[in-house]
């Protein structure tokens, strides 16, 4: 009996030994893909985003293909008109940015570096000096033409970089329709693929995940255009010239949470302090800007679109995006939110299995297994008259014993 509780451990051994070599292999297949699957995971993220809609549509009456290619149409339509209208508007905030750069330049070499001088004891401004920085190369040109070699073969690597930029790009819009049109039957294939006596669980599984995702993502994406709006209308007002920019810049980056605040401020305060006609009294201004766009988005906009039942915690979402993006690089980043969706789903799920288990219940739940048992059956007996006395012997002697003497007397 030993020998064969010994061959089933190792069996279970075996063969959970072989679904940690398949999730490595497909780690490092994710690692060593990454550049090409970019593309197809950004299709699939907006098929997933547009399925939605597309399944609306199909409910009131219009095939799949009509439906697909009005969902397609209306997010290419979004895109463009949001290119058409910022795009010239970024550029103009671009060129006063090279406008201001002078101006930059003589705010660092004698207002910042002198104050940091002056508080560290480090000497910064002939470090940064152009002649002593033209006098450096002279002095180590050996080196500077290995730098200035291994320079030009990142540009050469880089420029194929762009190239594969280009080609992702051309293909995104090709595959998000084919996600689109074909996201429900991808969805029937995975899920004929599971065991049959565990389909209940995962799919009750894998509805949790794509309920937490999808308010999640839906929900952020708001967040962060409403917070880019609030961030670029509010800093245009109080007149920073380049407020357009820089609200944009941190209502995209506030996908990482506090990340695009805190730049925000950064980009917002130099910007006040660089600008001709700038004072103290537009600092201020600037920092009240992100002080008040920070209260609107955790009292108002967080709140009432994302919601409080996602429950991915801001430090969850920032571990997984740097994880992913160390990683996997910028597929990592894509996928790190999916995955950390899921995996919360599981924990939540292992944590209610751990709690229902004889392990988490401990000695108690031998105690709470057998007492039921035992106490019903003797105040039954006790109050029963019917029930012979060789019964109520066997159940609990000790009763039968009290009787018969009772008898007796």
């Amino acid at each position: 009996m030993q020998s064969m509780e010994s061959f089933d451990e190792i069996a279970r051994f075996l063969k959970r030994l072989q679904w940690g070599a398949l999730v490595l292999a497909l780690l490092w297949l994710l690692w060593a893909l990454g550049p090409i699957l970019t593309p197809f995971v950004l299709g699939a993220l907006l098929g997933w985003l547009g399925d939605p809609l597309v399944d609306r549509l199909e409910r009131s009456g219009r095939s799949r293909n009509v439906a697909v290619t009005l969902v397609f149409t209306l997010m290419a339509l979004l895109l463009a008109l949001a290119l058409l209208i910022l795009v010239p508007m970024i550029e103009r905030q671009i060129m006063t940015v090279l406008e201001l750069m002078p101006k930059a330049q003589a705010w660092v070499m004698e207002t910042a570096l002198p104050w940091i001088e002056a508080r560290t004891g480090m000497e910064l401004t002939g470090w940064l000096d152009p002649q002593a920085l033209i006098q450096l190369v002279r002095s180590h040109w050996q080196e500077a033409g290995g730098v200035a070699a291994t320079f030009f073969g990142y540009v050469s690597r880089s420029g194929m970089a762009v190239v594969a930029w280009v080609a992702n790009i051309v293909l995104l819009p090709i595959l998000t329709f084919y996600f689109l049109r074909d996201w429900d039957k991808l969805v029937e294939r995975v899920a004929a693929l599971i065991p049959r006596d565990r389909i209940d669980t995962v799919g009750r599984l894998a509805r949790e995940s794509n309920d937490v995702l999808s308010a999640f993502l839906r929900g952020q994406i708001l967040v962060m255009l409403a917070l880019g709006a609030i961030y670029a209308i509010g800093l245009s007002v109080v007149g920073l010239k380049v407020g357009l920019l820089i609200g944009i810049v941190a209502g995209l980056i506030s996908f990482v949470p506090y990340l695009g605040t805190a730049t925000g401020v950064v980009l917002g305060l130099i910007a006040a302090f660089i600008q001709p006609d700038g004072d103290f009294t537009l600092v201020l201004m600037v920092a009240g800007v992100f002080v008040v766009g920070q209260m609107l988005e955790g009292y108002v906009l967080t709140p009432r679109i994302v919601g409080d039942r996602i429950g991915l915690h801001p430090m969850a979402v920032i571990f997984a995006i740097m994880a992913g993006g160390q990683l996997f690089g910028f597929l990592g980043m894509l996928i790190a939110l999916p995955v950390a969706a899921v995996a919360n789903v599981l924990l939540r799920y292992a944590q209610e299995r751990y709690t229902h288990s004889r392990l988490y219940a401990g000695a108690q739940a031998d105690t709470g297994a057998t007492a039921p048992a035992t106490v019903p059956v003797v105040a039954a007996s006790v109050d029963d008259p019917g029930v012979p006395a060789s019964e109520l012997e066997a159940q609990d002697p000790a009763a039968a014993d009290e009787d018969e003497g009772q008898g007796r007397g």
